[in-house]
C-alpha cells in the first residue's frame, strides 16, 4: 500500500481557475500520461479531472513531498511561469498508503465534492480509470483498488441518506413544481436563456417537458436553446402581446427592473381561471410584488429553493460519520485482500517450477533407474509422482492464506 500516491488539487486548496490550468486535453492525454509514466518509472497511472479537481493518482516508491511533486507539474507543463510551478508544488493536496485509499474512496462518495452526496463523482471517476485502463498505463493492483473503490461508495449511497435530499436548484424547483400538482406536460413559458435557465430546461427535458415557448433580449441565444428541447423561441419584447395561455411561468433573467409586471401577467393571463405558477429564480426578482398581491399564483422564488436546499445539505452532512464508517470498514477488509493477491502473483510460477523439476528428474536425474522398472512400475511411479505434484502445488498458498488470516 505504500506505493500508492495521489497529488491532488481541488477547490479546498487552489482557485478553481487555476485547477482548470492542469486539465489535459483530452486527445493529448494517453500521449502526455504515457510520457509521465515512463518519466517517473511510476508502476500504475490514473488521471482525474471533474469541473472542480484535477488529481494524479500513481504507484512509486518514490517519497511523495513538494520537490517531486514540482517535478512532475514541471515535466507536464513545462510552459507554465516558475511562479506557477512553485503554486503547484506548494498548494498541493498530497496522500500516500492508506490515506490515498482513503481519499479515492472520499471522493467518489462525494464526501469531499463542492456538494455532497451528488452520485456523478463516481460514474466519473470510474470513466476516467478505464480510460488510463484501456491505454494501458494501469495494471492488476489499481484493479483491485478502483473494485474496492466502487463497492465502498455503492455502500454509502444505499446505507446512508446521503443523497436522499435533492440540492440543486433544478431538482430542487421541478420538485416544488410537483407540490404543486403541476404536471411536465403543461405549458411553460421560460424567460431568459442563461446558464440557470439552460439547466432547468434540460432537467424538465428529462421529465418529459413538451409544451414551452422561450422569450430572451437577444433571440438567437433563445433559438439555440430552444432547438435543443424542441421549443418555440420569441424576443422578450413580445411577452406583452402574448396571449397563446400558460400554466407555469420560469423566469431568470439579469434586470434590474420586473420583467412580468402586471399589465404584462394579465395579458398572459388572458381571462384564464386556472391555476398558475411562477418560478422565479432572478436576483431581484422578475416578477413585480403588485402581480403576487393581486392574482395570487403559487411563487416560487430562488431565496425559498435555497433556504431547502440549506436545510437539505445539513442533513446530508449528518450522513458523514455513517459514511465515514463505512469507509474505514472498506479499507480494514481490503489490507488482507491486497496481501492475499500478493502471495497469489508470487505463486503463478510455482506450479511451472514444479514441473521442470519433476520433468528434470524423469528425462535427466533417475531416467536410467526409472528405465529399467517395468511397464506397471513405471505407470505407479508417475501416479505418484502426479499426486505429489498437485499436492506440493496447494500447500504454500494454503499455508501463505492461514498466515494472512493470523495477522488479520
Amino acid at each position: 500500500m505504500k506505493a500508492l500516491k495521489v497529488i491532488a488539487y481541488t477547490f479546498k486548496n487552489c482557485a478553481l481557475d487555476e485547477v482548470g490550468s492542469l486539465v489535459l486535453e483530452k486527445d493529448e492525454r494517453p500521449a502526455r500520461l504515457k510520457a509521465l509514466k515512463e518519466k517517473f518509472n511510476f508502476g500504475e497511472l490514473f488521471y482525474i479531472s471533474t469541473c472542480n479537481r484535477v488529481e494524479f493518482v500513481f504507484t512509486s516508491e518514490k517519497e511523495l513531498d513538494s520537490a517531486y511533486t514540482k517535478k512532475i507539474i514541471k515535466f507536464l507543463f513545462p510552459h507554465f511561469t516558475p511562479e506557477q510551478h512553485d503554486y503547484y508544488s506548494v498548494n498541493a493536496a498530497m496522500y500516500t498508503g492508506t490515506s490515498a485509499l482513503e481519499h479515492l474512496m472520499r471522493i467518489s462518495c462525494s464526501l469531499e465534492s463542492l456538494v455532497v452526496g451528488e452520485k456523478e463523482i463516481l460514474a466519473q471517476i470510474r470513466e476516467m480509470y478505464e480510460e488510463c485502463r484501456d491505454w494501458g498505463l494501469t495494471g492488476d493492483f489499481f484493479r483491485l483498488v478502483m473494485n474496492r473503490v466502487v463497492k465502498a461508495s455503492k455502500e454509502v449511497y444505499t446505507n446512508t441518506r446521503i443523497s436522499d435530499k435533492p440540492v440543486s436548484v433544478a431538482s430542487l424547483a421541478c420538485r416544488m413544481l410537483r407540490m404543486h400538482n403541476v404536471g411536465f406536460d403543461a405549458k411553460f413559458l421560460i424567460i431568459g436563456a442563461g446558464e440557470t435557465v439552460q439547466l432547468l430546461t434540460k432537467y424538465l427535458q428529462k421529465h418529459n417537458l413538451k409544451d414551452c415557448v422561450i422569450f430572451n433580449r437577444t433571440l438567437s441565444k433563445a433559438q439555440v436553446l430552444a432547438d435543443e428541447i424542441g421549443a418555440k423561441a420569441l424576443p422578450l419584447e413580445e411577452l406583452k402581446n402574448y396571449r397563446d395561455g400558460f400554466d407555469v411561468i420560469l423566469t431568470c433573467t439579469g434586470a434590474t427592473e420586473p420583467v412580468i409586471t402586471p399589465e404584462i401577467y394579465q395579458g398572459l393571463v388572458n381571462g384564464s381561471t386556472g391555476k398558475k405558477v411562477i418560478v422565479d429564480l432572478a436576483i431581484p426578482n422578475d416578477t413585480a410584488p403588485e402581480v403576487i398581491e393581486q392574482f395570487s399564483p403559487a411563487f416560487i422564488s430562488l431565496e425559498q429553493i435555497q433556504d431547502i436546499a440549506s436545510r437539505n445539505l445539513e442533513e446530508r452532512k449528518g450522513e458523514l460519520v455513517f459514511a465515514e464508517r463505512i469507509i474505514e470498514e472498506n479499507i480494514q477488509e481490503f489490507i488482507p485482500i491486497l496481501k492475499q493477491r500478493r502471495v497469489e502473483l508470487a505463486m503463478r510460477e510455482v506450479p511451472e517450477k514444479i514441473k521442470e523439476i519433476k520433468t528434470k528428474a524423469i528425462e535427466s536425474v533417475f531416467a536410467n533407474e526409472i528405465n529399467s522398472l517395468d511397464e506397471n512400475s513405471r505407470e505407479v511411479l508417475e501416479k505418484v509422482l502426479n499426486y505429489v505434484e498437485k499436492k506440493y502445488i496447494s500447500v504454500p498458498m494454503v499455508m501463505a492464506k492461514e498466515i494472512l488470516m493470523q495477522q488479520k
